[in-house]
């Protein structure tokens, strides 16, 4: 029994590993503030959103500066064309803001679903 029960911790605790993804953070440009967004919302700065070619609409992720552990929960909202460019998700200014300073304009992040 205690085998199953450590089998099962360690399957879960690996599975939610496996859900991170880690990559290069950007975001979005002010010119950006008021256009329609891919999923049909109008986009703001100051919002908690995303734009992401991996995850659905809607998804909430958990994105994590890992120079400073600071994090901020953005729901995805846009596509982008920013993978060309080594990103793998495009923040809200507002967003970008609260984990890290935009005078940066890139950062490594680690993306987790948040259920």
């Amino acid at each position: 029994m205690k085998n199953i029960t450590l089998a099962l911790i360690m399957l879960f605790l690996f599975a939610g590993l496996a859900r991170a993804e880690v990559g290069i953070a950007s975001f979005y440009t002010i010119k950006s503030s008021g256009r329609i967004t891919a999923s049909g919302e109008r986009f703001q700065n100051s919002g908690f959103t995303c734009a992401s070619m991996d995850y659905p609409f809607g998804k909430i992720l958990k994105v994590t500066n890992i120079a400073n552990h600071k994090f901020v929960l953005v729901k995805v909202n846009d596509t982008g064309n920013f993978k060309k460019y080594g990103r793998i998700i495009d923040l809200s200014r507002g967003a970008f803001a609260k984990i890290a300073d935009t005078k940066l304009g890139v950062i490594k992040v680690k993306i987790e679903v948040i259920k």
